[in-house]
């Protein structure tokens, strides 16, 4: 069974502040699909991340998918979501909860697998989750080295 390609990003302006979700699916025979979503919640960026990966898993069931491998660039939400009993696993108590429903959600699929990446291997969803809440893109500055002559 060819897994659903996921990769989802939540963004929070300020942070704390407005939640937008952001999330890339592609289907096994190369079908993609996006979700810019802005939603009525104020939280800190790991509730945005937590809240977009839990939106591309609702879309994800309206699609039909049985099998994913989802992407996310935050450590915390992965490591939560994978239980680890790491010393920096420690449960965020405010959201409990939410951490709940999305694993309930995760044991849904027949076939799940959540993978940390790194934020620059995340911009599209990034991108989308940012759109959401009327932001653009990050601008990275580049430091240009004078040269000493």
């Amino acid at each position: 069974m060819n897994p659903w390609l996921v990769y989802c990003d939540g963004s929070a302006m300020p942070n704390p502040g407005r939640i937008g979700l952001g999330a890339v699916l592609i289907a096994p025979d190369g079908t993609r699909h996006t979700l810019s979503q802005a939603t009525h919640e104020h939280g800190c960026n790991n509730e945005a991340e937590l809240r977009a990966l839990m939106a591309a898993l609702q879309a994800l069931k309206s699609h039909g998918a049985q099998a994913l491998r989802l992407h996310c660039d935050n450590s915390v939400v992965v490591t939560q979501l994978a239980q680890l009993a790491d010393a920096k696993a420690r449960p965020i108590a405010r959201l409990a909860s939410l951490f709940e429903e999305a694993r309930v959600l995760l044991a849904s699929f027949d076939q799940a697998e959540l993978v940390w990446i790194p934020r620059h291997r995340n911009g599209e969803a990034d991108a989308l989750a940012r759109a959401a809440l009327g932001m653009g893109e990050k601008r990275v500055a580049k430091v240009s080295k004078k040269r000493r002559g």
